[in-house]
């Protein structure tokens, strides 16, 4: 059997240049995977700052300025970014009752392209008379008009 010695210098020229190629694009990927991650990350620690100055405003700036921010709580599923901003406000009316924040995530992972669903938990070091609070979260992030904001939060 003969073999075409320039075809097959070809072929294996070829191969090696197309593993090349996908081992760069799969790099790529993985390195905008870790740059989603870590954004989100700094993302809730701007938000504990936020919190800690006693500014909800800033505090809700990661969340999806919509009607169709859903936010689960202890009184159950509530919609839209306004509602979740007062109903902060009606439960921690100052600086005092919001005490210090603290986010643990336990878990950041990549649910599709633009999608992470983070689990943590959460504290808050409040005064003696008030008590501290505490609970778990999941929130799902996604990347809406080229920004990483939380569509969906589930507090406990």
């Amino acid at each position: 059997m003969l073999i075409n010695h320039n075809l097959l210098t070809f072929s294996i020229k070829k191969s090696v240049f197309i593993c090349l190629i996908l081992v760069f694009v799969f790099n790529c990927k993985s390195n905008q995977n870790e740059n989603a991650l870590l954004m989100v990350s700094n993302q809730m620690i701007k938000q504990e700052e936020a919190w800690n100055k006693g500014d909800l405003e800033g505090f809700m700036d990661c969340y999806w300025k919509s009607d169709s921010l859903r936010f689960i709580g202890k009184s159950g599923l509530n919609t839209g970014w306004q509602n979740t901003l007062d109903n902060y406000k009606k439960s921690y009316q100052n600086k005092q009752e919001m005490g210090t924040l603290k986010f643990t995530n336990k878990s950041l992972d990549f649910v599709g392209e633009q999608t992470i669903f983070v689990v943590g938990e959460w504290k808050l070091s409040r005064e003696d008379s008030l008590g501290d609070l505490g609970g778990m979260y999941s929130l799902i992030w996604e990347k809406k008009n080229g920004v990483w904001v939380i569509t969906t939060d589930h507090s406990s």
